[in-house]
């Protein structure tokens, strides 16, 4: 395993940072984090305790504070795995983790945040008018021949932001098992259709159930409003903006963006997202996305995902996970993709933490919530 660390300058545009606008750098201490926690916890990545790491940063006061960088080989790595020269073999090394040798990192389900802030910015500009009570189905009269069915009706733009849609879903189980409502979507030649042909459980609004498909829907949606496919109006409305130069989004057989898993950013472009939100919409003075959007995006309109997990009560929002919330506000919000891919903010302490990972087949010996955990009480927060 090769390491490099890239920290303690005053102002740099940092190695695989492709943007244009380069992240301000200081230092643990100047910032005050303990920095012996922060090195314990780079030393238990390289010794392998939690898997497969491949970047690790910490930005403090909008300044990268550790920023760590891991090699490994994934040619040998996926070798073992590798069943087809696919988009979603994802032990391809040409897809997974890295797109083709570059340094942009599959977010998988990150991507679904990401969407959300776009379709908010989508929202802002007024191409949605109803705004989240908006009927869902209502972009999708050409692909279902009823659309009479009561729930199916009543579902809003609200209960897919919120994975309430009431629709038929199987995604709660591995990833390598072939009934996956995922995977078979993703093995599909017509997505949108797919989703919009699953049945109808229950009432719209009732249920947090994942469903990667209602990600996808929301996708199709900011096209249908703006007109444009989700990829060129993020380049314009939110990447650009951000500074955010290089990005890859894999396309579905429809020819729509696959927005539940497929964009992918280098690390430090995944922290810009972060850090936006931390900002509450604004960068550089400049207002990227309202900040009633992120207020509403991370607010845990599902209170507890898994109720029957005692003593958890991890949130849900528009697309974003709220692991610790209090009285209705986000103590720490985040993305979380498979693999181990997390954008974490944590508001009160002004920090954001990002890991890129790719643990996919073997257990770990520790957890990355862990990891995560490490940083925020090095910060000055508790667990």
């Amino acid at each position: 395993m090769v390491h490099n660390a890239v920290m303690a300058f005053s102002f740099v545009a940092l190695v695989g940072c492709a943007s244009t606008q380069p992240w301000p750098v200081s230092t643990l201490e100047a910032e005050g984090i303990d920095a012996a926690v922060i090195e314990s916890l780079v030393e238990d990545i390289e010794a392998g305790s939690y898997g497969l790491i491949d970047h690790f940063t910490v930005i403090r006061h909008g300044r990268i504070v550790a920023d760590h960088h891991f090699e490994h080989d994934y040619l040998t790595i996926s070798a073992p795995h590798v069943k087809r020269n696919h988009q979603y073999d994802y032990d391809h090394p040409d897809w997974h983790p890295y797109y083709l040798g570059t340094d942009m990192h599959t977010l998988q389900s990150v991507t679904k945040s990401i969407t959300s802030v776009v379709l908010g910015i989508a929202m802002d500009e007024g191409f949605i008018p109803g705004g989240v009570e908006t009927p869902a189905m209502s972009w999708f009269d050409a692909y279902h021949p009823d659309m009479t069915e009561p729930w199916r009706r009543a579902m809003t733009l609200e209960d897919l932001l919120t994975m309430r849609s009431g629709i038929d879903w199987n995604e709660m189980i591995s990833y390598e098992d072939a009934t996956n409502s995922c995977i078979l979507l993703e093995d599909s030649d017509a997505w949108i259709q797919f989703i919009i042909d699953q049945p109808m459980r229950e009432e719209p609004g009732t249920r947090f159930d994942y469903n990667s498909g209602v990600s996808v829907l929301l996708g199709k949606i900011v096209r249908e409003a703006t007109g444009r496919r989700i990829d060129d109006y993020a380049r314009e409305k939110l990447f650009e903006p951000l500074g955010i130069t290089d990005f890859h989004w894999k396309i579905t057989p429809d020819g729509e963006c696959d927005t539940e898993g497929g964009l992918y950013l280098s690390t430090h472009d995944l922290a810009r997202i972060a850090q936006l939100f931390l900002q509450r919409g604004m960068w550089n003075g400049k207002r990227i996305v309202s900040e009633a959007w992120v207020e509403a995006s991370v607010t845990p309109h599902v209170a507890d995902v898994a109720p029957k997990n005692l003593g958890n009560d991890q949130g849900y929002g528009y697309q974003w996970w709220i692991p610790e919330h209090a009285d209705g506000a986000p103590v720490i919000f985040m993305g979380n993709g498979y693999g181990g891919q997390f954008p974490v903010v944590v508001p009160e302490l002004d920090l954001v933490i990002v890991f890129n990972a790719w643990n996919i087949h073997e257990p770990t010996e520790r957890n990355l919530w862990s990891a995560m955990y490490r940083v925020v009480n090095a910060a000055g927060g508790t667990e």
